[in-house]
């Protein structure tokens, strides 16, 4: 063979073999160096065609992320890359450090969204922001174009200006937080593509990173002012098994609240005691979520447990004491942070929508952890309620916070009554378009020769055990009733476990802990089926557990009795005393004063009223409503969607 054809051939290898073998290691990754016991069920395993959620997803995919990427455009995020890096004349634009992630999170939303389905434009659209983002960052690997641009002249009043060095302004430069959200979408548009165009920008800001920060005397000493680049370093050492990024995302961990390593920051950043003997949930709300994901991190995979009891106890502080019913998060709009314990208003309610993701993804890894079935009840409390009420049935308006009460006036930093359709601060909806699509990635999860059902939503999943290959499908009309139909294919007949989730509303558990109960307990009964036969196996533990030899076409038939039920808060919550919550499900209802326009503030509960349960299809695009002669409650992640006017979701009783 002539030099020139070898050439040829191979060139032809690595242009057609090589993305295709890496998208191969990429799918090979899942259990990698996690040192999690329990693997969630990829998303690409997992089809959607659920009536509740496929059209979430849906919008999030052909509304909001082409929409983000306009106001993008529109408000000179993607010029900043230009400017940064030559190619394009000017100051920043923008009004703050951290818009470089708007750009990142978007691109990161769109990869889930290739995982789940090959989409050959959309992908060909993120080659070409990535070509400009690759365009702002520095020869040696460092990327916050604001900085790059003029350090003397930041986007932000509240950002010092600094002289040229690094660095220098930790606690609120956000040139930390900026590659930390950057690496997290590398990683996922790698493990969706196979491509190293967006990996390797990332591993050269995270080479700096492991050169510029430690313990050594020419380096710098400091942690983030606003962490995830812990997460994100974590999640790089997975897929590239490089120890110096674990080791940096530790040493960020290690150092918080040591005034040896830095000036510390204080209790808003969580940087005024050592993490493992952080107890309380305290500080910005956001900034805590993406800590603890990190702390869980370092738990699981060197076996911690300083970091593991930590974690614990601010997770039993939080859910006992400071979550809202919708399972929001972050009582104060100062500082957009965590109130004291039990400080837990309902108009000032702040709930920023990132913090309920947040909120989402370190109680997914707190299941991977221990296979408690209760992380997945937060989970599914701030999925259906506190989490997708950041988002508008038409996918372009959007809460930052998320106020369980409205008098139709009120309004502090960024809204409280009326969705936006963006905002100076655009975190929360361009963290929608990140999340959403990795969604059909909750619903499963495997450990040994385990299945776990975690979530109930309509999909088809082909799923690999220990010793079997399986496919399962769900048909569900949840989360309006509580009837599922799972049918398990083992690829042959052969003996392995499933755990099905009983939610923590159809045992008389509203949440974990003490904050919140029920009026009066149902008497209720879940019920199982397998094959039409009734299995006398009881509720143990949040599971329907169940271990039998499989054949294909078994069918699991569940069925979780809903019936609208009143909830009441701990009286140690000054402000929900005297009053209670409807639910039915896993769903919160609020009164909205479009439907109760007469003597709305006069409605009252009795402890002995009865309710109707109607669907209403042509009602805030289907919605369960629930109605007496009293009120008619919707949804409460609906509301706010046919205008501006008066919301509650805790309601007086009737005295």
């Amino acid at each position: 063979m002539k030099l020139s054809n070898l050439k040829n051939h191979l060139l032809y290898f690595f242009i057609i073999f090589f993305p295709l073998l890496g998208k191969l290691n990429a799918q090979k990754q899942d259990t990698k160096n996690t040192g999690y016991i329990i693997t969630p069920v990829n998303i690409r395993n997992v089809k959607i065609t659920d009536a509740f959620w496929l059209p979430i997803i849906k919008k999030v995919q052909e509304k909001t992320i082409d929409y983000a990427i306009h106001k993008c455009e529109e408000e000179g995020r993607l010029d900043n890359f230009l400017i940064a890096g030559g190619k394009m004349k000017g100051e920043v634009k923008g009004q703050m450090p951290f818009d470089d992630t708007d750009v990142y999170k978007i691109i990161e939303g769109a990869s889930n969204t290739l995982i789940s389905e090959p989409n050959p434009k959309l992908e060909k659209k993120l080659d070409s922001l990535i070509a400009i983002i690759k365009v702002g960052q520095e020869k040696d690997g460092y990327l916050t174009t604001w900085r790059t641009i003029n350090p003397a002249k930041p986007p932000a009043k509240w950002v010092p200006v600094i002289e040229g060095k690094r660095w220098e302004s930790l606690q609120i430069s956000h040139e930390l937080y900026n590659p930390g959200h950057m690496i997290e979408a590398a990683v996922v548009h790698f493990e969706a593509t196979g491509k190293r165009n967006f990996l390797d920008i990332a591993i050269k800001t995270a080479d700096m990173l492991v050169r510029a920060f430690g313990d050594n005397p020419d380096q710098v000493h400091g942690v983030p002012g606003h962490q995830i680049v812990e997460t994100g370093l974590v999640n790089l050492y997975r897929i590239t098994n490089n120890k110096s990024y674990l080791k940096l995302a530790k040493y960020f961990l290690d150092n918080r609240g040591n005034p040896k390593n830095h000036k510390l920051y204080g209790a808003y950043s969580q940087d005024d005691i050592p993490v493992i003997r952080q107890k309380e949930a305290v500080g910005h709300a956001v900034r805590a979520m993406y800590m603890y994901a990190g702390m869980t991190d370092i738990a699981a995979i060197y076996n911690d447990n300083d970091y593991q009891n930590a974690v614990n106890n601010l997770w039993t502080n939080m859910v006992n004491k400071k979550m809202y019913i919708t399972g929001g998060i972050g009582a104060k709009h100062e500082g957009e942070a965590f109130g004291k314990n039990y400080e837990l208003p309902n108009l000032t309610a702040y709930n920023e929508t990132c913090a309920a993701i947040g909120n989402v993804y370190w109680n997914h890894r707190l299941h991977n952890q221990t296979g408690n079935s209760e992380y997945f009840d937060v989970i599914e409390r701030s999925l259906y309620n506190g989490l997708i009420s950041g988002l508008s049935l038409d996918g372009k308006q959007f809460f930052y916070p998320n106020a369980l009460e409205s008098d139709g006036v009120y309004k502090f930093n960024r809204g409280a009554c009326t969705r936006q359709s963006w905002f100076d601060c655009s975190c929360c909806p361009t963290n929608l378009i990140r999340f959403i699509p990795s969604i059909p990635g909750l619903i499963y999860s495997t450990g040994k020769n385990t299945l776990y059902v975690n979530l109930y939503a309509s999909n088809t999943a082909k799923i690999t055990l220990d010793k079997t290959e399986l496919q399962i499908a769900q048909q569900t009309n949840y989360p309006w009733d509580g009837k599922i139909t799972l049918t398990v294919s083992p690829k042959k007949e052969g003996e392995f476990t499933i755990k099905l989730r009983v939610p923590g509303w159809a045992r008389n558990q509203v949440l974990p802990g003490d904050l919140y109960s029920y009026k009066s307990a149902s008497a209720a009964v879940s019920s199982l089926t397998i094959n039409g036969t009734p299995l006398l196996s009881q509720e143990k533990e949040g599971y329907f557990t169940i271990t039998r030899k499989w054949k294909k076409g078994d069918i699991i038939n569940l069925n979780f009795l809903m019936e609208v039920k009143q909830v009441v808060t701990n009286t140690k919550v000054e402000n929900n005393i005297g009053k209670v919550a409807l639910e039915y499900g896993p769903i919160v209802y609020a009164i909205e004063e479009i439907d109760n326009a007469t003597a709305f503030d006069k409605i009252t509960i009795a402890p002995h009223d009865t309710f109707k349960v109607t669907k209403e299809n042509n009602l805030l695009e289907g919605v369960n409503a629930i109605q007496n002669s009293k009120l008619k409650a919707i949804p409460y992640y609906s509301w706010s969607n046919r205008g501006i006017g008066k919301m509650k979701v805790w309601i007086d009783e009737q005295k």
